[in-house]
């Protein structure tokens, strides 16, 4: 039986501590990726929703990698939006870029009214490649 395995991507190790939670979990073949917000290096929201949304994913890349994927293996996204009927546009211009073609992940998209001084939050499970 596989034992789930933490997965943190360089440099954040001090937000997830903070508050308790790993960047993802590994068990066996599957990676689930808590929801990655578009925080910088300091912790604070990247300003303008589409700046906010493209950093989001960017810390999403580097957690993929942290455990040998990317977003190819992908394969169910969860978004938070705080406002999505106004946010929708942007936050597809950006995810049509990190998803250019099929076949698409499933793709769920929620609604909140509070994600901690963030407009966005993504969340994922990837399946993690078989080493050759």
């Amino acid at each position: 039986m596989n034992r789930p395995e933490p997965v943190f991507p360089p440099g954040r190790h001090a937000l997830y501590e903070a508050h308790r939670y790993s960047a993802a979990i590994r068990s066996g073949d599957l990676l689930f990726v808590s929801g990655q917000v578009g925080s910088r290096a300091d912790g604070s929201p990247e300003p303008g929703l589409e700046a906010q949304v493209e950093r989001a994913f960017d810390n999403l890349a580097a957690t993929l990698a942290a455990a040998g994927c990317g977003f190819a293996d992908v394969l169910d996204v969860t978004t938070f939006h705080t406002d999505p009927q106004a946010q929708f546009e942007t936050v597809l211009k950006v995810k049509d870029r990190v998803f250019p073609a099929p076949p698409y992940p499933a793709w769920t998209a929620v609604g909140v009214t509070w994600l901690a001084g963030f407009d966005f939050e993504v969340k994922v499970v990837a399946r993690i490649p078989v080493s050759p």
